[in-house]
């Protein structure tokens, strides 16, 4: 019976001592699995080098993200988006709504377009293997509940219930726990006096223009990602132009408004509603050029059309230049 336990790894079996050669063996597998993890952090974004002359020389002509800023005005057809978000809802995804819609399908673009996930530092053109996503929320809908910045690190291969499970993660807990470790640093630098806090931003400037600002900063920042996005539909107004960061890396600021009504006429004199929201864009012109904008723009409006397809992953990911 001893014996049997012994073979079976009952509470009874001898554990053996590790050889030195396994002690060995162990410690260099510990190193190298830190190691990997480090270089996997690294690697979250790296600079794009097989650029054309002019697209390299661009961010040094248009030195700023807000004098480099285009502005595009669209519209979102919701027939289909509405009739996805209520499947959603009685799926279990209780508060999923239009701006999940957004997230998820702006998240499969970049998957296919992965120059628009590409951001300027120090002049230089950088693209992520990640989907950053900054969003502004409340605690509360009144003018005397505090807002924040919360930010979510997504794969390109994420689904529209891995968007959503992400995002109500994190605003859940800022709503249960409102001092959010941005807004503990926020308090932090508040405590710098005024004319000492200029110089202090203007040195994290510098820090950032070559790229040299903490980690834990970065990745507290709401302004180093990929898309920053905000909601004037809660608040029943039209989506406002949104200007670009100069501080930070976001070179995508998306806005979108209300949902509007309006009655059309088919070509046999029929009338039929239609719902939609609008909504703009300001996008960083140094990143890619304007067709490409395009083409990444109307990959964004077929999903629209279709947005069952981010149910599922996409077949593949498309990997940016080198």
């Amino acid at each position: 019976m001893k014996d049997s336990l012994q073979t079976l790894g009952g509470e009874n079996a001898e554990v053996k001592p590790l050889t030195k050669a396994e002690k060995k063996a162990q410690k260099k597998a510990l190193k190298l699995e830190k190691k990997r993890k480090k270089k996997s952090e690294k690697n979250k974004w790296r600079r794009v080098r097989s650029l054309t002359p002019y697209s390299r020389i661009v961010p040094y002509i248009m030195d700023t993200r807000c004098t480099s800023q285009n502005f595009i005005y669209d519209r979102i057809n919701l027939g289909r988006i509405e009739k996805y978000i209520k499947r959603k809802q009685a799926e279990g995804c209780a508060n999923f709504s239009l701006m999940h819609v957004i997230i998820a399908a702006y998240v499969r673009v970049c998957s296919q377009k992965p120059a628009i996930n590409r951001f300027i530092r120090g002049q230089k053109i950088y693209t992520r293997n990640k989907v950053e996503i900054s969003l502004v929320i409340k605690k509360e809908m009144s003018l005397e509940s505090p807002d924040t910045v919360i930010k979510v690190l997504l794969d390109p291969s994420a689904t529209a219930d891995e968007v959503y499970n992400a995002f109500n993660q994190k605003i859940e807990d800022y709503r249960n726990h409102p001092n959010s470790s941005f807004d503990k640093l926020a308090k932090v630098i508040n405590f710098i006096p005024g004319l000492l806090l200029r110089w202090t931003v203007k040195f994290l400037r510098f820090l950032d223009y070559f790229g040299l600002l903490p980690k834990f900063l970065t990745n507290l920042s709401p302004f180093h990602a990929s898309f920053f996005i905000t909601s004037m539909g809660s608040l029943g107004i039209p989506p406002i132009v949104h200007h670009l960061y100069d501080f930070g890396t976001v070179p995508v600021f998306c806005a979108f408004g209300s949902k509007q009504r309006e009655f059309n006429t088919n070509p046999d004199g029929s009338v039929y509603k239609n719902t939609y929201v609008d909504v703009t864009y300001n996008l960083d012109e140094r990143i890619c050029d304007g067709y490409y904008y395009a083409s990444a723009l109307k990959s964004l409006r077929a999903i629209f059309k279709n947005p069952d397809i981010l149910d599922e992953p996409p077949r593949e990911v498309v990997e940016d230049v080198r």
